[in-house]
């Protein structure tokens, strides 16, 4: 054994494990609307943030010396002021932003609030499901993924598909199976003011918040949204089927695209969005990118379709296989039509 190894290793699992205390400080940032009030507030005072935000002086004192020695906020000893950088808010700060990240924090929350379930769940081989978690990973999960939605649906995404943003101008019925708080749903809709749109999820909470989040958007007169799995949701005629970040959460995914595939209307596609992943493990060792995805499929992905009695594909499952679950659902016509950092994207005609 190599002692100095063990050191050096010692001191890379030292500083992973400070960097995920760091999570959960910066979460409480976002939960409590710190980072809001400190955006643009130029250099403060633990007193001054105290008065802006009504919290408690000495906690919020604790809070930005730990921030300051992350990196996260600024510190000038002269005046004892800390300042959150605009690059910095833009990450924590404004939800708009395409680079924020406050629901990636919520969700990691919820991870830790499961990890007794998911232990267990290890001991037996049976399922989380997907309605068992705290209700941050729902939000959270709906906040994670609209920066990336919103930056790529309607840009870069349905354009990669052959024929199908002419269909959606045209006037497509479009239909997003796994829509959780719908915001891929909503997005579109707002794209393509012609289209009509259906939003299925089986978690009601989720569903409930997709109709809020529609009407607030003003587009609740073109798009629904209810409670349903991959295989019941009204019969019908789609010109477009979307699977956003959602099969390889299912039991069946063969049997939710063989469905997709029979409600098709003719020259219809199906569009599967997937995490970014590589066919072969050795490809993804030592990137950041695919050690998050593993992470949420270990935690959840996995589990909630180990519940399902189901094929557990995770997050991380590669195009080889996201193809071939395709084409065992009986499309003729399947390719990947977009590879990015963060996502795969996978075009199915019948």
């Amino acid at each position: 054994m190599n002692p100095d190894k063990v050191k050096e290793f010692a001191m890379e699992i030292a500083g992973k494990r400070a960097a995920a205390n760091a999570v959960l400080l910066t979460y409480l940032g976002d939960h409590l609307g710190i980072w809001s009030a400190m955006a643009g507030a130029g250099p403060v005072t633990s007193g001054e943030l105290a008065a802006r935000t009504g919290l408690a002086e000495r906690y919020l004192r604790e809070w930005l010396a730990a921030q300051a020695v992350a990196g996260h906020v600024t510190y000038d000893a002269a005046t004892g002021r800390f300042e959150l950088p605009d690059e910095h808010a833009a990450v924590l700060a404004h939800e708009g932003s395409p680079a924020f990240q406050g629901g990636g924090l919520e969700a990691a929350v919820a991870f830790w609030m499961a990890v007794d379930k998911i232990a267990e769940a290890f001991r037996t081989g049976a399922g989380v499901a997907w309605h068992d978690h705290d209700s941050r990973m729902f939000t959270g999960t709906a906040r994670f993924f609209e920066p990336l939605y919103r930056a790529s649906v309607v840009d870069q995404w349905l354009p990669a598909l052959d024929g199908v943003v002419d269909r959606l101008r045209e006037g497509a019925h479009v239909l997003d199976v796994g829509c959780g708080h719908g915001r891929s749903t909503i997005l579109m809709a707002q794209a393509f003011p012609n289209a009509h749109f259906m939003g299925i999820d089986s978690h009601e909470e989720s569903v409930l918040a997709a109709r809020e989040e529609a009407a607030k958007a003003g587009v609740d007169d073109r798009v629904e949204f209810l409670v349903a799995g991959a295989h019941g949701y009204p019969a019908g005629s789609w010109d477009l089927i979307c699977f956003f970040d959602s099969l390889h959460d299912m039991g069946d995914p063969v049997g939710a695209a063989a469905t997709a595939r029979r409600s098709l209307a003719e020259g219809g596609t199906v569009m599967v969005i997937e995490p970014f992943a590589t066919d072969r493990l050795e490809s993804s060792i030592g990137n950041p990118v695919a050690l998050a995805y593993y992470a949420a499929s270990t935690m959840v992905c996995v589990p909630n379709s180990l519940a399902q009695n189901g094929a557990a594909l995770g997050a991380q499952a590669g195009p080889e296989r996201l193809i071939d679950v395709l084409r065992s659902a009986g499309f003729g016509n399947v390719r990947q039509a977009l590879a990015t950092e963060f996502n795969l994207v996978l075009e199915a005609r019948a």
